[in-house]
């Protein structure tokens, strides 16, 4: 079968095509000239790019089409050598061109470890010449020969030569740290801003992968199909074999069609925002809570996603009714999924109760409690560590944080909070990730009062706040008590201006403004208070106790058979009292 650009040949000639198949070079034939006779004929017939891969052995392995300029190669991509070169070597044309290998064709040779790529020169309806490029000693550096007359290749030579090139292959590949080696990926978004390019990079960066570039298509709506349309689907082929990458990163969640659809297309892994961030979370969770909910959220991300393999994975019962195609293993994945999430749930819900019973217990002790929210990365962890004089890990990256941490902090009185650490937001927050981490997240739901942390140095912090507000709007706290903190105010140009209400300018890293916004807190957390004065008999020692328990000022004047009471509570505590 002839593969690639075929649209618009005549099926005759298809079938003419395919009979080289059966072709079978010599034992040390690069290529032979039966093979260059078929590249020059048909490359000037069509006006086409064609290429040819050929087995160790010299069988033709497949026969591609391209359009003028280029063939796409995700062919030689799925097979690429892992520890050794991969076993097939690529011939292609270049009609009306030169015979030089371009950066595409070192790059595909390259990253799939190829045994050669060879780049042949069509011009006027006849071979003109042709180069063959072979993998280094160091993996991403080529060795180059010719060009040569196309009927006066060193074919010997270069049948040497793939076999010098698989030792030094395997010799690199022996001494290559491995373990290490970080993905290579391209970023692709449609309709995309610099700034939401910007953050899937250090989203990948995060999680391990080497950004070797970006592409994106300006426009309002994606392909139902592809996500991107054709043409840019060809310009990002090549992109990936220019660059040696291995990955595609999409900045919006894509369906499993969608992905499976790329996948072919590019011959690399694809994978979406969502599953990044899922990753991301996956290696930074710490806890055992925390490891349950990222667990939740893969499975219910995945479960939509199955993609079935048809009747070929089926089974049968016995008896009656139970005869036919029985249940896929599609069907059965999804059962068994669906019945780990049931389990998860539970043991997440065991865990909410534990934690409800301790901010219950803290609520009993009146113990206030102060949520830092906030973009992710925008120093919520430095400012607890600031603030409470504690070495919680922190890191200028996303989400480096996971796992909610409580500390205390003094306040100016003396009086002492807890103040507690979230998760960071982000656009395009999975939505299976807010669900599976609700339980968290309502920590700030309960707080007395929120801390909404902005990074004052980043140029998109007005739209972070505003994802900011929608999440918490989700979680139904955008009511709650809050003060604006702008962190990183040392990174500034010049001096802030003078903030507006309840928002504060500081640095988590100089100490810059945290005595004002410790008063602030301070001041926020003040509760309403109200005096009252009580005639108590000496055998009201439980109540008298609860009154010392919550009073700010207190005085007590014993008279005879009573003790009168004069005494400023929390209006709460008062009303409970007095009841």
């Amino acid at each position: 079968m002839i593969h690639g650009n075929t649209s618009g040949i005549k099926q005759y000639i298809l079938e003419e095509m395919e009979q080289v198949y059966t072709h079978v070079c010599g034992r040390n034939e690069f290529i032979s000239p039966l093979l260059i006779d078929f590249l020059t004929k048909y490359t000037a017939l069509l006006g086409r790019e064609i290429s040819i891969y050929l087995s160790r052995a010299g069988r033709v392995l497949d026969v591609s089409i391209g359009d003028s300029d280029h063939v796409d190669l995700p062919y030689v991509r799925k097979r690429r050598g892992v520890q050794g070169l991969s076993g097939v070597r690529c011939i292609h044309t270049h009609p009306g061109g030169s015979s030089q290998l371009s950066s595409v064709d070192i790059g595909t040779l390259l990253s799939s470890r190829l045994d050669a790529m060879a780049a042949l020169a069509v011009r006027d309806g006849e071979a003109k010449s042709l180069q063959a490029g072979f993998v280094g000693e160091t993996l991403d550096q080529p060795v180059l020969y010719g060009p040569y007359p196309p009927y006066r290749i060193p074919q010997s030579y270069f049948m040497a030569e793939i076999e010098r090139a698989t030792v030094r292959v395997a010799e690199a590949v022996r001494l290559k740290e491995t373990a290490d080696a970080r993905e290579r990926a391209i970023l692709v978004g449609v309709g995309a801003s610099p700034a939401d390019m910007q953050e899937l990079a250090m989203l990948a960066d995060t999680a391990g992968a080497e950004v070797l570039g970006q592409m994106v298509q300006p426009k309002a709506g994606r392909e139902t199909s592809s996500y991107v349309g054709k043409g840019k689907l060809k310009e990002l082929s090549l992109a990936i074999s220019a660059a040696d990458a291995d990955l595609v990163i999409v900045n919006d969640e894509l369906s499993a069609i969608e992905t499976r659809n790329l996948e072919e297309a590019l011959g690399v892994k694809v994978i979406d925002r969502t599953v990044l961030i899922l990753d991301i979370f996956a290696r930074h969770a710490r806890t055992r809570e925390g490891k349950l909910q990222v667990e939740l959220a893969q499975l219910k991300y995945s479960l939509p996603r199955l993609l079935g393999e048809g009747l070929s994975l089926s089974r049968q019962g016995a008896g009656i009714g139970t005869r036919g195609p029985g249940e896929t293993k599609l069907e059965s994945d999804r059962r068994r999924i669906r019945r780990r999430i049931f389990e998860l749930e539970k043991e997440i819900d065991k865990l909410s109760v534990q934690r409800n019973l301790r901010r219950e217990q803290r609520q009993k002790n009146r113990v206030q409690e102060v949520a830092l929210v906030g973009y992710t990365n925008a120093g919520k962890t430095s400012l607890l560590n600031a603030l409470a004089k504690s070495e919680q890990y922190a890191e200028n990256k996303l989400f480096a944080t996971l796992d909610p941490v409580t500390r205390k902090v003094a306040l100016p009185s003396g009086k002492e909070v807890l103040l507690t650490d979230t998760v960071g937001f982000v656009s395009k927050l999975p939505h299976d990730l807010v669900s599976a981490f609700r339980s968290t997240l309502e920590e700030a739901t309960r707080a007395d009062l929120l801390l909404n942390v902005t990074d004052a140095a980043n140029p998109e912090h007005i739209r972070q706040m505003q994802v900011v507000r929608e999440v918490l709007s989700g979680l139904g706290a955008q009511d709650k008590p809050m003060l604006h903190v702008f962190n990183k105010a040392d990174q500034l140009p010049e001096a802030p201006a003078q903030a507006a209400p309840n928002s504060y300018y500081v640095s988590a890293k100089t100490g810059q403004g945290l005595m004002e916004l410790l008063s602030a807190i301070e001041a926020a957390l003040q509760e309403r208070t109200v005096e009252v004065s009580l005639k108590l008999g000496y055998q009201e020692g439980a109540k008298l106790a609860q009154i010392q328990k919550y009073a700010e000022k207190l005085d007590i004047d014993y008279q005879g058979d009573y003790m009168q009471v004069r005494a400023t509570l929390p209006e709460e505590a008062a009303g409970r009292i007095l009841r």
